[in-house]
């Protein structure tokens, strides 16, 4: 009597049943997908012991089985199915025959899009956006820190262990991220990261179909995103498609040969993404660049095989449909193949026309890279249709123009020079602005724990060009300390787990400077969710003279004059004269951080180490 092998699997309601002696089902991925689509081509990955013994047959209106492809590996399969308009919501059986017996069936979901969602709008300079380390913000359910099946355990004593940060955690205090005047949230990857240690950053993927169970269920992150949406905010993913972690389920049976990018021994990516638009580059180190692993534990991805390349094209159009994203930002944005980049996001933005995607391009110098912004003239002719980027180079000028003393190319020129370096841009108001983030120590330790110069520094990300983005905890002054390794700079938000003596999350519990600090962001965050002329306004700057650095951003309706002193104690006043072109007709101002009327602006002081932000009128 033959062994019979019952297997059922579910995923949010689906089932695969499975019959055979040596064939089995494991996978289907996607494991569902919609209608409506302007691409109506899907691909779909099956995974399962000889499942590629198996012939394939679909009977459903409206759904055609275009071809099916047999890999080197006999155990996948992959699908290509045609969406036509004829297709109507329901579930269609996929039916695997083996020796005229069907051997496998899987149940697969066709769902009817949500109205209106190809028309979202993603972020843009009209929004402040707050990144944080689910992992390390907030922890709401303590049950979830140590699953069975996952692989490392929390130990919160360790710096660059889990502490158990999740879902609920953040859920419990998205009113304290909305009431500073943040509009947008940017978690770090929360896809599940299944690895024996360090896994708690999120950029190990071990299952792009899943969440991390220690932050929730794919469900909960449905409705963590939903709860944002309510509050008004929007909601960015962190994605990785450069590489997955060695943990991951297709490691031990991978498709095909070519799946990952691979050298007869260990071959680490030089981390030199200059060599990606160098025109000088030799093959040699352009090759390692793209193809070598970023570290042991995160093999490289190949994205010129064309499975790969669509499988994680549909992995991000798939998120952006099921959760309701509004963005996405891009780790390791050069490391890929750059054409295959180009395509994904050309094809994310068929879909979503009105969507938005920043790419990690971690250099310091502009040209290098506005190189990866859509529309750049490149003299190769490469265009990235990539919308946003992180601006490093001004980043990198932050850490240093409040601590040098102001010299022909030292202080705060460092600010001036960099933006004056736009027109390498294609959109300059596209550019992600940040003092630091999740991979670079606070800001507060460049400053030398300065909380004056951290406020001029908000203030001037706050109010230049592009869309700012704040660390968690930058509001509460939060530092890196004496040591300096990962770990560290993505501490725990004091107060989000039951044991801390701190609950920062309520203001009133912080010392005077920590309180002074969050008062001034809340105003400021405050200030600017509604002012057009900094979401949209033209910009105009002035060179810095004396340490005093004045800039403007007007509209046909408002003008708005920002000044940075950068003096170590001495209190200075603007020339107007020198201003006259943005001035004229303008007699006073409202100081928006303080709320002080001027009467005179020719008269007025501004204090050493300070910005001040002035609504020009005739008051």
């Amino acid at each position: 009597m033959k062994k019979i092998v019952l297997i059922l699997t579910c995923f949010l309601g689906l089932t695969a049943c499975v019959v055979g002696q040596d064939i089995t089902l494991q996978r289907v991925e996607p494991p569902f997908w919609w209608k409506g689509f302007k691409n109506p081509n899907l691909q779909v990955m099956v995974h399962g012991t000889g499942i590629g013994k198996t012939t394939v047959s679909i009977r459903y209106p409206g759904v055609e089985l275009v071809k099916v492809h047999k890999v080197d590996n006999p155990n996948y399969l992959f699908l290509d199915l045609k969406i036509l308009p004829a297709a109507r919501p329901g579930n269609f059986t996929i039916n695997f025959v083996n020796q005229g017996k069907t051997v496998v069936t899987y149940s697969y979901q066709m769902i009817d899009r949500v109205k209106n969602s190809s028309n979202r709008k993603g972020f843009d300079a009209s929004d402040a956006i707050y990144l944080l380390m689910p992992d390390r913000f907030s922890n709401g359910d303590p049950a979830n820190d140590n699953l069975e099946g996952m692989l490392e355990k929390a130990d919160r004593n360790n710096p660059n262990g889990r502490h158990g940060g999740d879902f609920t955690g953040i859920s419990n205090h998205l009113d304290y991220i909305k009431n500073l005047g943040i509009t947008a949230i940017w978690l770090n990857p929360v896809l599940e990261n299944n690895q024996d240690l360090y896994s708690y950053h999120g950029y190990s993927t071990t299952n792009y179909y899943k969440v991390d169970p220690r932050f929730g269920s794919n469900t909960d992150y449905v409705n963590l995103c939903k709860a944002i949406h309510a509050k008004g905010m929007k909601v960015i993913m962190d994605m990785v498609f450069n590489h997955c972690g060695s943990g991951h389920w297709w490691m031990n049976d991978l498709p095909m040969a070519d799946w990952l990018n691979q050298f007869p021994e260990f071959t680490q990516t030089s981390h030199r993404a200059s060599t990606v638009s160098d025109p000088h580059v030799s093959g040699y180190d352009a090759d390692k660049y793209v193809r070598g692993w970023f570290v042991k534990s995160m093999p490289d991805l190949n994205q010129h095989n064309p499975f790969m390349a669509r499988y994680l094209i549909q992995n991000s159009i798939w998120w952006i449909e099921y959760v309701g994203l509004d963005g996405i930002r891009q780790d390791t944005y050069p490391y890929p193949f750059k054409d295959f980049m180009a395509t994904w996001v050309a094809e994310v933005m068929r879909e979503y026309p009105n969507f938005n995607i920043v790419g990690e391009c971690m250099m310091g110098v502009p040209a290098l890279v506005a190189y990866w912004q859509k529309d750049a003239m490149n003299r190769d002719g490469y265009n990235s249709k990539l919308p946003s980027l992180v601006d490093f180079p001004l980043a990198d000028a932050l850490k240093v123009a409040f601590m040098e003393k102001d010299g022909w190319g030292t202080g705060i020129i460092r600010l001036y020079d960099i933006v004056a370096q736009d027109f390498l841009y294609s959109d300059p108001m596209n550019l992600m602005v940040i003092a630091d983030n999740h991979d670079i120590n606070r800001f507060l330790d460049f400053m030398g724990d300065d909380v004056r110069k951290l406020k001029m520094a908000m203030a001037f990300i706050l109010t230049t060009r592009g869309i700012p983005q704040i660390y968690y905890g930058t509001e509460i002054l939060m530092t890196t300390g004496i040591d300096k390794g990962d770990g560290m700079k993505r501490k725990d938000f004091p107060g989000g787990w039951a044991a801390d003596t701190l609950n920062a999350f309520d203001p009133r519990n912080l010392g005077p400077d920590a309180q002074s600090m969050h008062a001034y962001m809340t105003r400021l965050l405050q200030w600017r969710k509604e002012k057009a002329v900094i979401h949209k306004g033209k910009l105009m700057q002035f060179l810095p003279v004396d340490g005093l650095y004045v800039y403007f951003r007007y509209n046909a309706a408002d003008t708005v004059m920002v000044v940075l002193n950068n003096h170590e104690t001495e209190g200075k006043s603007v020339d107007v004269k020198v201003l006259a072109e943005m001035v004229k007709g303008f007699r006073s101002g409202r100081e928006v951080l303080t709320g002080q009327e001027i009467s005179d602006l020719s008269k007025w002081i501004i204090q050493p180490k300070s910005a001040a932000i002035i609504e020009l009128g005739n008051h």
